[in-house]
């Protein structure tokens, strides 16, 4: 940190974030509510719960002054809604994050946290968990932040506000959705404390800024044929054959798009998440059907849900051609959203200017600006016209077992996150 570049009361209010806060905090949100908190993007799955989590969170909130509310669609399901009015007229800033985390499916592979996912452990300067990157990590970056600036006892212009939202994982139905389009809740500016890191941990790292999103959808390829005997394969038509073919053709096929400045990591891409054929008990024959499901990631703004299944089925066209044994349907999965990419706001627009020059001012260099290759609820935010950005300490690549976050750059990002609330919020003593 370079404290001469902060103003006195800069330093004062980062003095009290400490890293011990930090892992006690992460250390609780990560084990509370666990696992019914786990929130699968699959529609066929039941919905997380974050009842417990979303309590202990408003409480946190409540203790540090904010005006509380636990607005809810779905029944067990509140978010939590913080608001402390400035004392002056200025603009809104909203920190958030969300309550749900992934599922764990193989508890057996977490060898760091000895088989309990949930069981925050510290290896070095990481921290081992489920919800450690994504995202109860970077919640208790936001939350140590709040805690410091409402502690120094400042004047605020504007409003300051905490939105803690359920149903993430999954597009946000329940959660961002809800509260802009149902509520109408409409900060002028917002921060998503979700993973952004780069770097390290034995080189140089940083936090980029994720000034837009791709978007993404689901899409169901169900490829039919004939079932025949096992031992007369040469008088079948078997669709998974097919499938194992079509599979190259669609990790190389190209997307209709205009590319645009900032593209995050991976162009418009195919992939594939989930391969179902054949009938138990009927091992004796080949199946009729085989269903791909493929995931639609790095979707940049101008791409539809019809843009996309056109360019997939051109693909079908190609590989089926000539065939009348082999038959393909091709739509969006049942119950699933499409998301869209978003545009992004401008580096001299709020908060990515302040907020860039605060990180400069922390860390002696600018910070890298990008579009997040991922959801998260500054795609909805931005639907609602609201200038939203993504910036926390969260690696940038959603480790499936063994999900970790790095020490310093969690509290590091809580300083920025402190210094930024006060500056654009006009902070006097």
């Amino acid at each position: 940190m370079t404290e001469a570049k902060l103003s006195d009361l800069e330093q004062r209010v980062c003095a009290l974030i400490h890293e011990q806060d930090w892992l006690d905090l992460a250390t609780d949100l990560i084990a509370c509510g666990q696992p019914l908190s786990g929130n699968a993007l699959d529609p066929d799955q039941p919905p997380a719960q974050e009842e417990a989590i979303a309590h202990m969170v408003a409480a946190q909130l409540a203790g540090m002054g904010f005006a509380i509310d636990m607005p809810v669609k779905r029944r067990g399901r509140p978010n939590v809604l913080g608001r402390i009015k400035g004392a002056r007229p200025g603009p809104s800033l909203m920190i958030n994050d969300h309550l749900d985390t992934y599922p764990v499916v193989e508890p057996e592979k977490w060898d760091k946290t000895n088989g309990d996912p949930y069981m925050a452990t510290r290896h070095g300067d990481l921290l081992y968990a489920r919800g450690t990157s994504d995202t109860r990590g970077n919640m208790a970056s936001a939350l140590i932040a709040l805690r410091a600036v409402t502690a120094a006892g400042v004047d605020l212009s504007g409003e300051l506000i905490a939105c803690f939202t359920v149903d993430e994982e999954r597009d946000g139905t329940d959660g961002s959705i809800f509260v802009t389009q149902e509520l109408g809740l409409k900060p002028d500016y917002s921060i998503t404390a979700e993973p952004t890191a780069w770097g390290g941990p034995d080189g140089p790292w940083g936090m980029a800024i994720s000034t837009a999103n791709s978007g993404h959808c689901l899409v169901e390829i169900e490829l039919r044929g004939t079932k025949g005997h096992i031992w007369r394969p040469d008088i079948v038509a078997n669709p998974i054959l097919e499938a194992g073919k079509l599979l190259g053709d669609l990790e190389k096929m190209p997307f209709t798009h205009v590319p645009h400045k900032f593209m995050g990591h991976t162009p418009p891409i195919c992939s594939v998440v989930r391969i179902r054929s054949g009938l138990t008990g009927e091992i004796q024959f080949s199946p009729d059907t085989c269903t791909i499901t493929l995931s639609v990631v790095g979707i940049v703004p101008g791409m539809t849900m019809d843009s996309v299944l056109q360019d997939i089925q051109q693909v079908l066209d190609r590989s089926l051609g000539g065939r009348n044994d082999i038959s393909a349907m091709l739509r969006q999965v049942p119950g699933s959203l499409f998301v869209a990419g978003t545009e992004p706001v401008g580096e001299a627009e709020e908060p990515v200017a302040t907020l860039a020059a605060v990180y400069e001012d922390m860390r002696g260099e600018p910070p890298r600006l990008n579009r997040k290759n991922a959801f998260n609820d500054t795609i909805r935010f931005r639907e609602a016209g609201i200038n939203a950005v993504t910036f926390g300490p969260g690696e940038d690549g959603w480790a499936a077992d063994n999900e970790w976050i790095s020490i310093p750059k969690s509290v590091e990002a809580a300083r920025i996150y402190a210094v930024t609330i006060l500056r654009l919020l006009q902070a006097r003593p």
